[in-house]
This record gives C-alpha cells, structure tokens and sequence, in this order.
C-alpha cells in the first residue's frame, strides 16, 4: 500500500493520503469504513445553511442574538 503522510508546517502529521484503488479495496474487506465516509452535501442543502447563516448574522447585527466565539465555531466543525 503507499500511503502518503501529510505534514502541517510545523512538520506535524496531519492526515494520510491512501490512492483511491486502495480505499475500495479497504472498504470491500472493512464494510464498516463505508460509514466514514462524508455525505455530499446537496446544493440545495448548501443553500439552506447558507440562508440560515445570513439571517443569523442579520440577528447578530440587530441584537437580538449573541455572536460566538470563533473556537466556538470552530468546535461544532
């Protein structure tokens, strides 16, 4: 198998990179790696996220919601 390590600029390991040929033939012998996959998100669930992030912020603006903090932002990625 040839893996490639993927490195942040502080030379620390991020990630790993498995050729797609590999993958499927994990996935046929692990089933339950099918599950790790990440859904596509459809455009029009792209959209509605959007819509709904505009109008928070418009909230934001008006005062009538509290911003977060961007950590907590980042932690519900």
């Amino acid at each position: 198998m040839k893996l490639q390590i993927i490195q942040d600029s502080e030379g620390e390991t991020t990630g790993v990179y498995i050729p797609i040929k590999e993958w499927k033939l994990l996935k046929k012998k692990y089933k339950e790696l099918e599950a790790l996959e990440l859904e596509d998100s459809s455009k029009s669930q792209i959209l509605e996220e959007l819509i709904e992030a505009v109008q928070e912020l418009k909230l934001i603006e008006e005062g009538k919601l509290k911003a977060r903090s961007a950590k907590q932002l980042l932690d519900e990625l």
